[in-house]
């Protein structure tokens, strides 16, 4: 069993670790007061046999989280190297799509210094030349270790440009992490997919103007849909679709899983979902917070430009601040 104090410095579990601590001064105390007067024997022995039984489902619980984190460190340690980074516009209109694509701007630029490969597979655009959506591929060593945990909304607090009475905005954009595995155990039917073609567009000359090589997949079961269309052709258009499809579909079938489970802990990285808020871009403070672990960094136009290694260092080594901004 690992020591209480090696649990207590883990934030995944260092509330059992306390609780375990608390009962472990019972007990003494128990024991003591025993050992001063036989007559409480009977109540003594009672006592002890509950403790004991506490302490045990307290230890089961801490074996489940350390098995469990070991089958993830096993898991990483196989980790892809390669993923599909998806960002996508939300609350706000177009200061929401120039945000979405700071966010990919600020992920490409990490990437460049990480020396990680980059490439557009998908791009909608606002009148603002923000995204309303887009899709990216990110090839390197450990590219899934490092960027697992930036799945989430991410909140951006400035004044727009468009602001005339200087007030700030609050504006959202959600960001999703898919690794693409070279082998996954997961089928797809023919017949629950539905497939369109069209034209790509944005630069590539005529031939990207005038022949349908973008492919968008729709799984009508789940109305996951995925678009493909900065590959030179309709085939290879089809196949990168495919694979960020199955990628799809296979995370969701593993978060279902992961749900069944999700009472044994309350994990502080957080549920990985879209819907949930991560982190907070405030311009007029010059500081970023990331809310599941509660801290806070400054120098935003850095971080911007890709200076994001300590966050995402912080967030996969689970280090906690105190610096929550609602």
């Amino acid at each position: 069993m690992t020591s209480l104090d090696e649990l207590k410095k883990d934030h995944r579990t260092s509330y059992l670790a306390e609780m375990l601590e608390n009962l472990v001064r019972k007990e003494r105390e128990v024991r003591e007061m025993l050992a001063g007067d036989a007559t409480l024997h009977d109540l003594a022995t009672s006592e002890l046999k509950e403790i004991q039984e506490q302490k045990e489902n307290l230890e089961k619980q801490v074996e489940d989280i350390l098995a469990k984190d070991k089958e993830e460190e096993d898991k990483l340690n196989e980790s892809p190297n390669e993923i599909v980074l998806e960002v996508r516009a939300g609350a706000g209109g177009d200061e929401a799509s120039l945000f979405a694509w700071e966010l990919a701007h600020m992920y490409e630029k990490f990437s460049e210094i990480k020396g990680w490969q980059w490439k557009t597979n998908y791009e909608s655009k606002s009148d603002l030349n923000g995204y309303k959506e887009a899709s990216f591929e990110i090839k390197g060593k450990d590219v899934y270790k490092a960027m697992r945990y930036e799945t989430g909304v991410h909140r951006v607090q400035r004044i727009p440009a468009t602001e005339k009475n200087g007030r700030v905005h609050t504006s959202t954009a959600s960001v999703a992490v898919l690794p693409i595995k070279k082998k996954i155990n997961f089928e797809i039917n023919p017949s629950e997919i539905e497939m369109e073609y069209s034209r790509s567009g944005g630069k590539g000359g005529q031939n990207v103007n005038k022949v349908e090589t973008a492919v968008r997949l729709i799984h009508i079961p789940t109305g996951i849909d995925v678009r493909s269309s900065n590959e030179r052709s309709q085939l290879a258009n089809r196949e990168k679709a495919m694979a960020i499809l199955t990628a799809k579909l296979a995370a969701r079938q593993e978060e279902e899983v992961a749900k069944k489970y999700a009472g044994v802990r309350k994990e502080q990285i957080g549920s990985g979902d879209r819907s949930e808020k991560i982190r907070t871009y405030n311009f007029p403070q010059d500081r970023v917070t990331d809310h599941r672990i509660k801290k806070s960094w400054h120098n935003l136009p850095k971080i911007l430009e890709g200076g994001i290694e300590t966050i995402i260092e912080s967030i996969n080594s689970g280090e906690t601040g105190t610096d929550d901004e609602e």
